[in-house]
């Protein structure tokens, strides 16, 4: 509703003669306080403006008679009608519903309160409170089904996401992502994104609001929508912070008494070695030269350094009344805790809306990234092996590049002068324009034409005296993609309301296509090592060079309709017909039909008489979708080169046929998905839940499918199997207290999915090794492995004999009981996906203070952990720091080093269980009141600091176990001193 103040807020003065007259005002909360941000909009146009900082607005409007529509997200929208009024003043009251707020869905926007799909929405607010590489990176913990990790703390890197588990199993690390959608164009890199510049994200879960996308979102879409212009003074903002970053965990490796300990025991056992007397025999002379003078680095330290991050954005607000523009810079700068490792993104966007009348609208965005990244090679896998002794310098300072002798490299070395270097520079370019006609009342067609356009440049160079050169050559090489992606989408949208009937049909035409060509060149024994990569023909020795090209297109058809009989019985029907052109021929196009029910309960009469539940909503959804998980021609049979020689002095090259062969008859992988939803809110929605319960089955999963060696080839893509993924998905939040100087609210997200194989081909296991076996029954993700008991112990020899172990030998399970152990004794170990996530989210608001506090969980999954591979028995080589059979230490964890007896199973030594729970963030901030700042003409400034990945709980003590123990790319926490400016 709209409160007049008690002296009339509507102040009439003499209207203006001329034929548009302007008008102005304020709209305030309920607490009196100016809102900034409300959409002020002439009716029936796309003419009006938004408040700034202060609620204030100003606008001009025709002569006419004219009603402007006043609307907030979490407040009543509002009518008014102007009469000669130059002076509007307006109050808004809170929607304690906050039903009425518009989400973004395919191909549109909807009011909440409609949804029949799953549908979650985030505010750009959200994605700016943490200091992130990229958006997705923000999400972490806030939507329930989506399970986001960071796999690498290497400079820039980003975050992956799942939605609601894996479906396919070709591929698993690419087949089963998302598509972006940004401003209506697919396939944008969300990482180029400034955080900053993001006015929402939503996220799209079930086949009734993914149907739209048909093939493109079965696994599910992600729509960020970033910020537009307005009418009005401009305004100008900076969002930016500084931080260090520091490793969040690695593991201890062994020091040089504990490596001579070691490999003292492993020919101790081999009875090579009995005393130190014995030492001449096992070391060097370099290492026994190390030993007396009790030299003994710390080789990963030494490679390890303090990291610093920074992000500065600047954006422009500014238009007229017909004419809006959103413009905004950035850069950010991530320097990671490994020398030589940099990430550098520079990027532009602007956002024009233009009215051209009352009836055409049109408009361009435009988002430029440019990215420099110096990347590092893994220096962590050597220098967890070089025996901890010596020093990496002499005592002249000067550089050892074999500080023990023989050919184990320096860890060090990539880090010298001229020695190493691996730059990536991309370019990438998203334009888009679109055209919107609205000729008569509730109809609109939107024409939109988008391109994206990136070039990437990787250039490498090593040296002879580094870790690949590994003493014997250098190399230098680049390799440069170029992608060219077009798309042309027209959207036919008509709204009409008939007494109790409501319905808007949507048609939308697709045309897709992604283009790619590559090529690549270098050459050993580069001339001039400071030249890097520059010039390769001074790389003169073994030549090499290629090129490559592809492209694929897809054709879409799609209709919906959107039903609401009397606001409470709702409907959606959608049917989208994709063409592929990587399939074959016979097989390129598939539908994809979804319908989606919603019964609003609590409008219904027998719940007006109560008032502890204020909302409730029954919702249902089944759907198809699809995917073609397959590189461009798979279906084609292809050639491959290969080079011979028989007594030639230069070889011949000849055609062989490519090791996969085509398959013609590949189809489409179809996932039907039922999506049940319940959606809630208590006490004036002081407390709202949604909860989802889904069940999602793949059928045709297409496959590489390993052929006989008889055949003369490898593989073949075939459609092999079926997959099934059921799950439950709760989001609750709760407004904890809300005074007028204080308020706290929490958000808890709580997800389970369970995931699985049903059928496979020729029965029910394919078992490739321990991380890549497919078994019926099991996610397609699983550990696979025999099972360790512990360690075979002194007084069982006759026992271990059987089984060709001795005394300190790992022991293995024999799950089929026939006195051996081989394949078939292998077993289910461990899933890698999680049985649970959850986030625990608090905000609190204290006059100017704000705090934030957000915990994450991943409960269930099991790891192969690199660092505990890192287990050397002959003792040749450092490991890690663990706990070792010995005849005195009757461990059963490790087995006793041994100098010549293999190392078998090792595999079951890496195997852990890695549940966890984390203090993802905590950020806090100070707004300094207005009272100052209006002082200095600025209307906001905000200070803060925040402590990103700051502690961890989990049964793993020696890293974070986040990224799996991955010892050559540990985490990062981060601590940054922020602010935002508005002018």
């Amino acid at each position: 509703m709209v409160k007049l103040a008690a002296t009339s807020p509507f102040t009439a003065t003499s209207a203006l003669s001329t034929a548009d007259r302007p008008i102005r005002g304020t709209v305030k909360d309920e607490n009196g306080q100016g809102l900034p941000g409300v959409s002020v909009v002439i009716k029936n146009t796309n003419q009006g403006t938004t408040t700034d900082q202060n609620g204030t607005y100003q606008l001009t409007i025709p002569e006419t008679p004219t009603t402007l529509v006043f609307s907030f997200v979490g407040y009543l929208s509002q009518e008014f009608a102007v009469g000669n009024q130059s002076e509007v003043n307006v109050t808004l009251a809170v929607d304690s519903k906050q039903l009425n707020e518009v989400v973004v869905i395919g191909y549109g926007t909807q009011r909440k309160r409609d949804l029949t799909g799953s549908v979650v929405s985030i505010k750009g607010d959200e994605t700016a409170k943490l200091p992130v590489t990229s958006p997705v990176e923000a999400l972490q913990g806030k939507i329930p089904g989506a399970d986001i990790t960071r796999n690498s703390g290497y400079a820039g890197a980003n975050a992956s996401i799942r939605i609601r588990g894996n479906r396919s199993i070709a591929n698993p690390s690419s087949s089963n992502n998302v598509l972006y959608i940004v401003d209506g164009v697919q396939g944008v890199n969300a990482n180029d994104i400034n955080p900053n510049d993001i006015a929402s994200i939503d996220v799209l879960k079930d086949a009734s609001s993914t149907a739209i996308y048909g093939s493109r979102g079965a696994n599910g879409v992600i729509i960020i929508t970033t910020k537009r212009g307005s009418s009005g003074k401009a305004k100008l903002s900076y969002n930016g912070y500084a931080g260090m970053s520091e490793v969040a965990g690695y593991g201890q490796f062994m020091t040089g008494p504990e490596y001579i300990a070691f490999r003292r025991e492993a020919y101790r056992a081999s009875g090579t070695w009995s005393s130190p007397a014995d030492d001449s025999k096992i070391f060097n002379a370099l290492q026994l030269d190390a030993i007396q003078k009790q030299q003994f680095p710390d080789w990963p330290k030494l490679l390890l350094q303090p990291g610093f991050q920074q992000d500065h954005q600047l954006g422009i607000t500014a238009g007229t009344d017909k004419t809006k523009i959103y413009f905004s810079l950035g850069y950010y700068n991530e320097k990671g805790i490994l020398r030589l490792d940099e990430f550098k993104r520079y990027s532009a966007r602007i956002n024009v809306d233009q009215t051209i009348n009352n009836w055409i609208t049109a408009g361009i965005q435009a988002q430029l990234a440019y990215i420099d990244n110096d990347v590092r090679r893994d220096p962590f896998n050597r220098a967890s092996n070089i025996p901890p002794l010596g020093t990496p310098f002499d005592e002249n300072g000067n550089f050892q590049p074999f500080p023990l002798g023989g050919t184990v490299i320096n860890p060090l070395a990539d880090e010298q002068p001229n020695a190493y270097k691996r730059n990536n520079k991309i370019n990438r370019g998203t334009l888009s324009t679109y055209l919107e006609l609205r000729p008569f009342e509730g109809f609109t067609l939107r024409s939109t034409l988008g391109a994206i356009f990136s070039t990437n440049e990787l250039g490498s160079y090593y040296g002879r005296n580094t870790i690949d050169g590994a003493g014997t050559r250098s190399q230098a090489s680049i390799t440069s993609n170029q992608n060219r992606n077009l798309s042309w989408e027209n959207v036919l949208t008509y709204k009409r309301a008939i007494q109790d009937h409501s319905f808007t049909i949507t048609g939308v035409t697709s045309y897709l296509t992604f283009t790619n060509t590559s090529s690549f060149a270098g050459g050993n024994n580069q001339l001039i090592p400071a030249q890097y990569f520059y010039n390769l023909a001074a790389a003169n020795q073994n030549p090499f060079y290629g090129s490559g090209y592809s492209q694929n297109k897809l054709i879409s058809f799609t209709g919906r309709v959107n039903y609401s009989f009397k606001e409470k019985y709702l409907l959606t029907v959608t049917g989208r017909s994709d063409g592929s052109s990587k399939l074959g021929e016979g097989h390129k196009w598939a539908f994809f039909p979804s319908v989606g029910l919603g019964w609003r309960i609590s409008d219904e009469s027998f719940m007006q008489q109560q008032k502890f539940v204020t909302d409730l909503k029954l919702r249902a959804s089944y759907g198809v979708s699809g995917n073609d998980v397959i590189n461009p021609y798979a279906t084609q049979n292809s050639l491959a080169t290969v080079s011979f020689a028989y007594n030639d002095a230069n070889a011949a090259n000849a055609y062989l046929i490519n090791q996969t062969i085509g398959n013609q008859d590949l189809k489409w992988e179809l996932t039907t998905t039922a999506d049940v939803g319940l959606d809630v809110g208590l006490l004036d929605n002081r407390i709202t839940a949604n909860i989802d319960y889904y069940d999602a089955r793949t059928n045709d999963l297409i496959f590489p499918y390993t052929l006989p060696q008889l055949t003369g080839v490898t593989t073949v893509n075939r459609n092999i199997g079926k997959t099934r993924n059921r799950g439950i998905e709760i989001g609750i939040t709760t407004q904890t207290m809300r005074r007028k100087d204080f308020s706290w609210s929490t958000n808890l997200t709580f997800a389970r999915n369970s995931e699985k194989i049903v059928s496979l081909p020729q029965g029910d296991v394919i078992a490739d090794d321990y991380r890549n076996s497919l078994i019926a029954g099991q996610p397609s993700q699983i550990y696979y492995d025999y099972k360790k008991l512990g360690i075979w112990q002194l007084g069982e020899e006759s026992e271990a004999t059987k089984y060709g172990a001795i005394p300190g030998d790992i022991k293995i399970a024999d799950l089929n009981n026939d006195g051996k152990i081989s394949g078939l004794d292998r077993t289910i170990i461990g899933s890698r996906v999680p049985s649970w996530t959850g986030g625990l989210g608090n905000d609190i608001r204290f006059k100017g203070f704000d705090l934030n506090v957000l915990f994450i969980a991943r409960v269930g999954q099991w790891i192969s952990s690199d660092y505990y591979a890192k287990y050397n028995r002959n003792g040749g080589n450092n490991g890690a720091s663990i706990d070792y059979w010995t005849p005195e230490n009757p461990t059963n964890d490790y087995p006793r080093p041994n100098a010549t007896r293999s190392s078998t199973y090792v595999t079951t030594l890496t195997e852990r269980q890695a549940s966890y729970a984390k203090l993802r963030n905590v950020t806090l901030g100070y707004t300094i009141p207005k009272t100052i700042t209006n002082k200095f003409k600025v209307d906001n400034l905000r200070l803060y600091v925040s402590g990103r990945n700051l502690a961890w709980f989990s049964n793993l003590k020696d890293f974070d176990p986040e990224n799996e123990g991955v010892i050559d790319q540990p985490l990062t926490k981060l601590y940054v001193f922020g602010l935002n400016l508005g002018f």
